[in-house]
């Protein structure tokens, strides 16, 4: 499934080339992919809990085929933070697979996992980022 999506990535940033907001790189991705035969949710409502309250809710900016989270920059890299960031969609949803994808002078892109067992193990114990990640 990812690399239905990097392949769909590269090819909207051939097209578009690198310059503009991040909302038009999400439109372009939502048809292509759409285009490519996936179901793709846009601008996606991921909720977070903390003790059973709702603390706040993300919004992803795309969801394909239910199973992977993609978050979309237009930075001069991909940074730790970004990685973070969808890392907490993972975290606060039941999918595992998440790409961070860059149109920024270069086409970058991340992919990263995250399990839903550790999920749980999470909420128990205390974990870092580079835990996480394993770095």
């Amino acid at each position: 499934m990812t690399e239905r999506i990097i392949g769909v990535f590269y090819e909207v940033y051939n097209e578009l080339g690198f310059g503009f907001l991040e909302s038009v790189y999400r439109e372009a991705m939502r048809i292509a992919l759409g285009q490519a035969g996936l179901e793709v949710q846009a601008e996606v409502q991921v909720p977070v809990s903390f003790r059973g309250n709702l603390v706040g809710v993300f919004r992803a900016d795309l969801v394909v085929n239910g199973c992977v989270v993609v978050e979309l920059k237009t930075a001069d890299s991909i940074s730790k933070a970004h990685e973070a960031q969808l890392l907490h969609y993972l975290r606060a949803s039941s999918i595992e697979v998440g790409l961070v994808m860059n149109f920024g002078p270069d086409a970058r892109f991340r992919r990263v996992e995250m399990a839903n067992a550790r999920k749980k193990r999470m909420s128990v114990f205390s974990a870092s980022y580079t835990d996480v990640v394993g770095r």
